[in-house]
């Protein structure tokens, strides 16, 4: 007989499920919303100790993302069902982020833009280099991947990024790329790109606002720091 110790086991005011139905999402942790995946713990050690112990052991959410399904698996109490069910909903929640954003989104400070890209792009293990086309009202009309790089640098060329806006009758473009490092701190080629991209599209008419660098948890907004 099944003895393992589920989330009716918790106090009630304690339980994941009752706590995201009463407050909110937003509101739980991320062990909280582990163990909703997770659903019961083993015979041993409840379903939130188990969460805990997943996100102690690969060391955050980021560990878990990039893990094997196998590697999730050789943990005790979640075995393969489990594991698919974690890969699953990183998954799903991966799919929305990637979502393109509806026209006449408005970015309204460089806090929106993070918050619109970084579950796209913080994880990532290689830089990605991402340009949003803004209209005269700086709302969005268009955002796409310019490139892909390998694990230390992307290569961005101002012709592919402002060939696209063109065609979209951009007024003006915000940059965004993340660090595979986790620490956003520009670089000295972030500075000098961002000065290149900068000139080419004042020569186009077609501002650059800002330049956004992603990082785990954080970013750095160039404008914000009088870069732009």
């Amino acid at each position: 007989m099944d003895q393992s110790l589920t989330m009716r086991d918790l106090p009630a005011d304690e339980r994941p499920r009752e706590r995201l139905r009463r407050y909110g999402s937003a509101q739980l942790s991320n062990a909280e919303l582990l163990a909703i995946l997770l659903r019961t713990g083993t015979t041993e050690i409840s379903v939130a100790m188990l969460a805990e112990k997943v996100l102690h052991q690969f060391h955050g959410l980021q560990g878990i993302d990039t893990a094997a399904i196998e590697e999730l698996a050789l943990v005790k109490g979640i075995g393969l069902a489990k594991a698919t069910q974690i890969k699953a909903g990183l998954e799903l929640g991966r799919r929305v982020a990637e979502t393109p954003l509806r026209e006449r989104f408005t970015f309204r400070s460089p806090t929106d833009v993070y918050q619109a890209v970084s579950a796209r792009l913080s994880h990532l293990d290689r830089e990605v280099f991402m340009v949003f086309h803004l209209s005269a009202k700086n709302q969005v009309i268009f955002d796409e991947i310019i490139s892909v790089g390998n694990l230390t640098s992307s290569l961005v060329h101002p012709r592919e990024l402002f060939k696209s806006a063109i065609k979209k009758s951009a007024a003006a473009v915000i940059l965004a790329h993340n660090h595979p490092s986790g620490d956003p701190t520009p670089s000295e080629d972030d500075l000098a790109l961002t000065g290149r991209l900068v000139q080419a599209g004042e020569l186009i008419g077609i501002r650059v606002l800002d330049h956004i660098i992603i990082g785990y948890g954080r970013y750095v907004s160039l404008k914000e720091r009088g870069i732009i």
